[in-house]
C-alpha cells in the first residue's frame, strides 16, 4: 500500500513538472513576439484550460512556431484527457466509487449489511426495513440478473465488512451483519476477522451453538420455523393425534418444541406420530421413555410412536388425526405429500405445511417472511421475556448469578422454555386458546385469574403439577435423571421424578413459575 502510495506522488509531480515547462515555453516563445496575443503567464495559463478542456474560445492563440508544437500537444493531451475522463465517470459508476459514496452520504442511518441477497436475506431485509424506515441495506453481492428489484431501498458494493465499519466511523448506530447462509461463517473469506470488529454479527448455522464470541451469534431457521409454529398454531385442548410426516432437521425441531412447550393439561394424552428416520433422535434423546410411552399409544400421558414404514401405508391413522404436520426438509417433497394427502386420502383434521412463500387458503407455516424477522434473528423480542425471568431471578437471590449473557446453551435454553410455557399458562388461565403474542395485558389478566384459583387446594395442585411436568420433560430431553441433589456434571436433579414422591418444599417450588406472572406483566409494561 505504501509502495502503491509512493508511486502515484512520483506521477503526479512528473505530471505537474511536465504541464508546468509546457506552459513556461509558450509563455518566453510567445511573449518575446510583437504581434503575439499571449503576453503573459497567466494568458498561458488561461490557453492551456480552453484547449484542454475543449472548450475553445478563440480569443487567444499562439502565433510563433514553438507555440504551435506546444499548441498542439495541448490539443493531444486534451482527446486523452477527455477519454481518460470519460472512463473515470463510468469506472466510478460502476465500480464502488458511487456505491461508497452513497455510503459516505448515509452515515448516519442505521446500516444493515447481507453477505448475499438471496430469498432469505431478501426476506429479512425486507422485514427490517419494514420496521425501521431509516434503515440503509447493503448487499455484499450484485442481485442475479432473473431477480426482481426489492421494494425497499438499497446499495450493492462488493466490500468486506470491515471496509464497511471503517467507512462508518462510528457515527450514529454501530452496522449489524447477516451471513443468512448455512454456515457462512467458516466458507465465506469476508468473514474473517469478524470477531474482531465492532458490529453484532448474526450467522445461520445448523449446529446447536447460538454464540461463538462476544459480538457473534448464530441463529437455527429450523428452531426459528418451530417456535414460529407452536405460538401461532398452538396445542389445542381436543386434539390427541399428531402426525408429524418429515423427520429431517424441521421435524426435529418440530417435534423438539412439542416435547418442551405442549404441557396444556395434567390429564393431557397427546400421541404424536414421527414418520421418518428416527434413530439419531432416539439415540441422543435415550431418556425420553422416562417421561413418554414410546412406540405404544397410552391413555393417560403423551406418547412418541416413530414409524419405520412409510407415511402412505396409515390409512387409519391419517384419518384419526386431528393435526398432520408436513415439515419436511425439502420443500418439494412436502408440497408432493400434501397434495397427495388431498387427492387420495380421507383426512379430516388440520393439514399444516412447511413452505417458504403463502398460498391462499393452504394453512402454511414457516414462510421467509415469517421466520426472517428481526424478532427471530436477532430475538431482542421473541427472547424478551426469557431475558426478564434471568433478570427477576438474580434480583431474587443473593448469591452472584449470570446475566444472560454469561448463561450457557442448557440454562438459557431452560429460560427460553419457560418463557415460552408463560404464553401457555396465559391461555390455559384465560381459556383462549388463539392467543399467541405475550402481551402485558393478557398477562395481568391471568395473574388475576390465577390469584383467585389457587385459593382452592385442588386447582393449586394441578398447576404445579402442570409446571413440574414442564420442568420433568425439559431435563428428560436433555438426559438428566434423578439425583438426591442437584449436579450439573452427572446431569442430575431432585425434581425428576412423579409428582407424588415430591417433598412439601419442592411441591411448593412450582409456585414460582405461575407467581412469576405478577412481575412479569409489570416488566412488559
Amino acid at each position: 500500500m505504501k509502495a502503491r502510495r509512493k508511486f502515484y506522488l512520483y506521477l503526479i509531480i512528473t505530471i505537474a513538472f511536465i504541464y508546468i515547462s509546457l506552459l513556461t515555453i509558450l509563455y518566453c516563445s510567445e511573449s518575446a513576439d510583437s504581434n503575439a496575443m499571449i503576453r503573459t503567464f497567466g494568458d498561458a495559463f488561461w490557453y492551456s484550460l480552453v484547449t484542454l478542456t475543449t472548450v475553445g474560445y478563440g480569443d487567444l492563440v499562439p502565433v510563433t512556431p514553438l507555440g504551435h508544437t506546444v499548441g498542439m500537444i495541448f490539443l493531444l493531451l486534451s482527446a486523452g484527457i477527455m477519454v481518460t475522463m470519460l472512463g473515470a465517470a463510468v469506472s466510478f459508476i460502476t465500480s464502488e466509487g458511487l456505491p461508497l459514496l452513497m455510503l459516505s452520504l448515509q452515515r448516519h442511518k442505521n446500516w444493515y449489511y447481507f453477505a448475499d441477497c438471496e430469498a432469505e436475506s431478501d426476506a429479512l431485509a425486507a422485514n427490517i426495513y419494514r420496521e425501521d424506515p431509516d434503515a440503509l441495506i447493503i448487499y455484499g453481492e450484485k442481485r442475479g440478473s432473473q431477480s426482481e428489484s426489492p421494494g425497499y431501498p438499497c446499495i450493492y458494493l462488493s466490500a468486506s465488512p470491515a471496509k464497511l465499519v471503517a467507512k462508518k466511523k462510528n457515527i450514529g448506530t454501530n452496522c449489524k451483519i447477516f451471513l443468512m447462509r448455512e454456515n457462512d461463517i467458516g466458507i465465506n473469506r469476508r468473514t474473517n476477522n469478524l470477531h474482531e470488529l465492532l458490529v453484532e454479527v448474526y450467522a445461520r448455522t445448523t449446529n446447536g451453538q447460538e454464540k461463538l464470541s462476544e459480538n457473534m451469534n448464530f441463529f437455527h431457521s429450523y428452531e426459528c420455523c418451530a417456535r414460529q409454529y407452536w405460538r401461532s398454531k398452538p396445542l389445542c385442548s381436543h386434539e390427541h393425534t399428531i402426525v408429524l410426516i418429515g423427520f429431517g432437521k424441521y421435524g426435529n425441531s418440530i417435534l423438539e418444541r412439542a416435547i418442551l412447550s405442549n404441557i396444556i393439561s395434567v390429564d393431557q394424552h397427546v400421541a404424536y406420530h414421527i414418520f421418518g428416520d428416527a434413530r439419531e433422535f432416539l439415540a441422543i434423546h435415550y431418556r425420553l421413555g422416562e417421561v413418554f410411552s414410546l412406540n405404544k399409544e397410552s391413555k393417560t400421558g403423551d406418547s412418541l410412536i416413530f414409524h419405520e414404514e412409510a407415511w402412505e401405508d396409515n390409512h387409519a391413522i391419517l384419518e384419526q388425526a386431528d393435526r398432520i404436520i408436513i415439515c419436511e426438509d425439502e420443500e418439494q417433497i412436502g408440497w408432493g405429500i400434501f397434495w397427495t394427502l388431498k387427492k387420495y386420502y380421507r383426512v379430516f383434521g388440520r393439514v399444516d405445511l412447511r413452505s417458504s412463500w403463502r398460498v391462499p387458503e393452504i394453512s402454511c407455516f414457516g414462510t421467509n417472511e415469517d421466520i426472517y424477522t428481526p424478532q427471530q434473528i436477532i430475538r431482542t423480542e421473541l427472547n424478551q421475556a426469557a431475558i426478564m425471568i434471568n433478570d427477576i431471578f438474580r434480583k431474587s437471590v443473593s448469591y452472584p448469578t449470570c446475566t444472560w449473557e454469561e448463561l450457557d446453551d442448557l440454562h438459557r435454553q431452560s429460560k427460553i422454555v419457560a418463557a415460552d410455557h408463560l404464553l401457555t399458562k396465559t391461555r390455559i388461565l384465560l381459556g383462549d386458546e388463539s392467543i399467541t403474542e405475550l402481551t402485558a395485558s393478557a398477562v395481568k389478566k391471568a395473574y388475576d385469574r390465577y390469584s383467585k384459583a389457587k385459593e382452592q387446594e385442588d386447582t393449586r395442585e394441578m398447576y404445579r403439577k402442570l409446571d413440574h411436568m414442564r420442568g420433568w420433560r425439559f431435563y428428560t430431553y436433555y438426559n438428566w435423571s434423578y439425583g438426591p441433589i442437584r449436579d450439573d456434571i452427572a446431569r442430575q436433579h431432585p425434581m425428576l421424578r412423579p409428582y407424588e414422591e415430591l417433598t412439601s418444599e419442592q411441591k411448593q417450588e412450582r409456585d414460582a413459575a405461575w407467581e412469576l406472572m405478577g412481575t412479569i406483566y409489570a416488566e412488559l409494561e
